[in-house]
């Protein structure tokens, strides 16, 4: 039996956990301290560490942890990870905890980003995708292009629909303000919003989410809709083709308070 932990990290992190009862996998740790304490109160053994781009609010707890524990880390080839790492690139796999993981590359938010998808985690796609995708939204371009974040994300989107969905950051309340100002006339939008005000209001997290679910909502992987479309035309009359409406969009994004 195969338990999924969001263990929040920072302000708005999640340090996603997996288990079987005896030993765990860790993505992202960018801070070691909520692992560890995590572990000594469950009395489990770190076997693994996963990690999907370089930034240190991703890695900062890797070298830690490692010498705590033991565990054997995988990560991006074409990215600066502390090593010693096993590099991986695009159709990798990463066998651990009976699983077995296949390695997306992701491009945009970094270079070198990659993601790990399990085929079948109790009967459903298990998806860690860093921050490529978020739910409502997506990761800004610090080291890609457009059409690589373009790309990255349809790939993501082409997944089984009930594939989990776990984000490296709680970003949807926010995501969710932009998203209804993309497409205000979505009910499936108002909706979600609404589910995941309720979970925050209780102190429970929005994620992870589906495929499904942000097929709906999620204005960066709606972008050749026509509502999305025709939003963007309105910021930029120049967005004509996929990737100038993607762009747009993630534009107006990066100014939208």
């Amino acid at each position: 039996m195969l338990t999924l932990i969001p263990l929040p990290a920072f302000t708005d992190n999640y340090l996603w956990v997996l288990h079987d009862g005896m030993h765990a996998l860790v993505v992202d740790p960018g801070d070691a301290a909520p692992v560890l304490r995590w572990l000594q109160e469950n009395a489990l053994q770190l076997q693994t560490i996963l990690v999907t781009h370089h930034h240190a609010d991703h890695t900062g707890g890797v070298n830690e942890l490692r010498e705590a524990t033991g565990a054997q880390v995988f990560g991006p080839a074409r990215e600066n990870i502390p090593p010693p790492l096993t590099a991986l690139q695009e159709d990798d796999v990463v066998e651990t905890l009976g699983l077995t993981f296949k390695v997306l590359e992701v491009a945009g938010h970094t270079a070198g980003h990659i993601a790990f998808l399990c085929g079948d985690v109790a009967g459903r796609p298990l998806l860690f995708c860093g921050d490529t995708l978020f739910s409502g939204g997506c990761g800004r371009l610090f080291e890609g292009t457009p059409g690589q974040m373009l790309d990255s994300l349809d790939k993501l989107a082409a997944l089984p629909p009930d594939t989990q969905v776990c984000c490296a950051h709680e970003y949807t309340l926010a995501n969710l303000r932009f998203a209804t100002a993309v497409e205000p006339g979505n009910a499936d939008l108002t909706a979600y919003e609404t589910q995941c005000v309720k979970l925050r209001a209780a102190g429970l997290p929005t994620l992870p989410t589906s495929i499904a679910q942000e097929m709906l909502v999620n204005p960066f992987l709606r972008t050749r809709t026509a509502p999305v479309r025709a939003a963007a035309l309105r910021v930029d009359p120049s967005a004509l083709d996929d990737v100038s409406v993607f762009t747009a969009i993630r534009q107006w994004k990066n100014q939208f308070k």
